[in-house]
């Protein structure tokens, strides 16, 4: 079994630079129509904390710039705000058709928070765009739209409803961005079902209020402040405002979102974002969601009325300002401003550390705008540590979807892939684990001169002959290091082991070592589910007298099947070096923590479905309820 790190990737793997991509890949413009002018006050509005004049209206003129300037690669648009619908119906159509008369404009959004929908507006988005995709701001229900207010300080909530009827009768599908707050923790399930009721929701997106670096509120022009400024003062606290919440909160929301969305059978209906993202890239597959691709910043530009042209929404301004779109003649004058924007400069540098981590390829690394902030408070540690736990729930939740309490994950199960990880015949292989009397053909074994066993001799990763209990060759085909832990999972827990390693340091032949290994593949949910508990419960007891030079790691991952293409979730035990040892360190206290590891598994027991893991009878209650 190979190592658990993969070699480190390039940058551009995880960021990929605007120069870097080809005509086929898209830029995503955000069109900012009014800038932040909008009819509502929504008290956690960040486009107002940018304090930009607003007031003006993006022309189509300024759209068909836009298409010149990328007319070599697919635009997809999104029409923004403030709120978009404030241009009025003129400009709107203007704005529709003039992105309708250019061939690389293959997708058209527009963000509403809802107000001013009516039949008028979706008769000109008839005429003018189709296919024009709807998306509403919408936080859950009554309760978690506290925050979303008008001048008046009153609810928005009631008219968002009656936009969403009016949608559900004219039969068009709305995306919903519903933003985490301290009035939703807690109550995932209520609010899903909520958003779901609404015949017109197809995408639910939850997107966290990491607003705790907010220490003001925004300023009013004029002397008089509406009644919703005075509420944003008061909800902002000298820890921060009263709508933010923790990186950890947002995760385990979004966790107890995932399981209700899974076991309820809303997933036939309604995408969940960022859940489905983060499933595709469990599955090795793209995602349209920047935050898990490389296309990040330097591929979402944002344009103001003024004609400031500037990278994504989401980054501070003026810091992001890139250009004015005047001055700008061809794709390459954006690169070439990207190139020398400090701002990018400084987020791809945060992502560089991402290039060594475990969960790069499915995390993708997140998004800069945020870890920009992040880490301009010093707590870069706590975005990455949240986004690995939406990934570890997530895996366990396809893994054991009926085995899962309440959406919280084992938090000492992490997600750690194993590539390569196939096998000719998965299910022939199950199938005569428990079956005495199936025939075993004689195996290929072959010891290398490190100790390997396999078909060929030598060390590395190279094929092995899958072995069972049954097969008189089970204990020759096993590496001596590790036959106590095979014994223990196999004859002890009666589990099925797919592949183990006793560790190779490779001394004197400039290879990699190689670390002790085993791999678990459950038989049923069921069998993962109780197994990945009990592994839990493991290492927990062996954790306190591990020697400091080894350090172990239960990691879920898949066996793919050569002949049916089907995947497996596995169960696999790492021991590997410690943080700070040597593999020199590692291999002396080798033998000690396999003896370790073999009392932890012996001792301890197996136990009904409902009990839980040892991390989470460690941690006691949660921290989901509000600030």
């Amino acid at each position: 079994m190979p190592v658990t790190r993969m070699p480190p990737t390039d940058l551009e793997s995880l960021y990929a630079p605007l120069s870097s991509t080809g005509p086929d890949t898209a830029v995503s413009v955000i069109l900012k129509l009014r800038g932040e002018t909008c009819d509502i006050d929504c008290l956690y509005c960040f486009e107002k904390r940018k304090e930009s004049p607003g007031g003006a209206r993006i022309s189509a003129a300024q759209v068909h710039r836009l298409g010149s300037i990328f007319s070599g690669r697919p635009l997809s648009v999104e029409l923004h705000g403030g709120e978009p619908l404030t241009a009025g119906p003129e400009r709107i159509a203007e704005i529709l058709d003039a992105l309708a008369a250019q061939p690389n404009v293959i997708r058209v959004s527009l963000q509403t928070n809802g107000l001013q929908l009516d039949d008028a507006w979706l008769d000109l988005f008839e005429r003018h765009y189709p296919e024009l995709e709807i998306g509403l701001s919408l936080d859950g229900d009554a309760l978690g739209n506290s925050w979303r207010v008008g001048y008046d300080g009153r609810p928005t909530y009631p008219r968002v409803v009656e936009a969403l009827e009016l949608l559900s009768r004219r039969e068009r599908r709305v995306g919903v961005i519903c933003a985490v707050t301290p009035y939703v923790l807690g109550r995932a399930s209520d609010v899903m079902e909520h958003l779901a009721s609404f015949p017109a929701v197809t995408t639910v997106s939850l997107v966290p209020c990491f607003d705790a670096a907010v220490t003001r509120s925004t300023t009013v022009a004029g002397s008089r402040a509406p009644t919703s400024r005075a509420l944003q003062r008061r909800a902002i606290g000298p820890t921060g405002p009263a709508w933010a919440v923790t990186p950890r909160q947002y995760a385990d929301f979004v966790l107890e979102a995932a399981h209700h969305w899974v076991t309820d059978g809303l997933f036939r209906r309604v995408k969940l974002e960022p859940v489905v993202s983060v499933i595709r890239r469990l599955k090795g597959l793209q995602t349209r969601s920047c935050h898990f691709s490389d296309l990040k910043c330097d591929h979402v530009l944002t344009l103001y009325p003024d004609d400031r042209l500037g990278s994504c929404d989401e980054l501070p301004w003026p810091q992001a300002r890139l250009a004015a779109l005047g001055d700008v003649h061809a794709e390459v004058d954006v690169a070439d401003a990207q190139g020398s924007s400090s701002l990018l400069q400084q987020a791809r540098s945060l992502v560089t550390k991402c290039t060594t981590c475990d969960y790069r390829d499915t995390c993708g690394a997140g998004c800069p705008a945020v870890r920009l902030r992040f880490a301009a408070a010093g707590d870069e540690d706590a975005y990455c540590d949240h986004r690995k736990r939406l990934i570890d729930g997530v895996a366990a939740l396809l893994a054991q979807p009926d085995h899962q309490t309440g959406g919280a994950p084992c938090s000492r199960l992490r997600w750690r892939p194993v590539r390569p990880n196939d096998m000719r015949h998965v299910a022939a292989f199950l199938a005569r684990w428990d079956d005495p009397a199936a025939p075993r053909p004689p195996a290929r074994l072959q010891v290398s001169a490190h100790g390997n066993i396999n078909t060929a001799g030598l060390p590395g990763v190279h094929e092995a002959d899958d072995l069972d209990p049954h097969h008189p060759q089970w204990y020759e085909g096993i590496e001596p290091g590790v036959r106590p832990v095979v014994d223990v999972l196999t004859a002890g827990w009666g589990t099925v082991t797919y592949d183990s390693c006793q560790g190779h340091s490779y001394d004197g032949v400039g290879a990699e070592p190689r670390f002790l290994s085993v791999g678990i593949l459950p038989r049923d949910r069921a069998e993962y589910a109780r197994t990945a508990a009990r592994l839990c419960r493991a290492a927990a007891r062996a954790a306190s007298s591990l020697p400091g030079a080894c350090s172990l790691v239960i990691g879920r991952s898949e066996l793919t099947c050569r002949t049916s293409g089907r995947v497996s979730p596995t169960l696999d035990l790492h021991v590997i070096p410690a943080a700070g040892t040597t593999p020199a360190e590692y291999f002396r206290d080798l033998g000690q923590a396999v003896h370790v590891l073999t009392e932890a598994l012996t001792e301890t027991p197996a136990a009904p479905p409902s009990t839980p893991c040892g991390c989470m009878a460690e941690a006691g209650p949660t921290d989901g309820g509000r600030q």
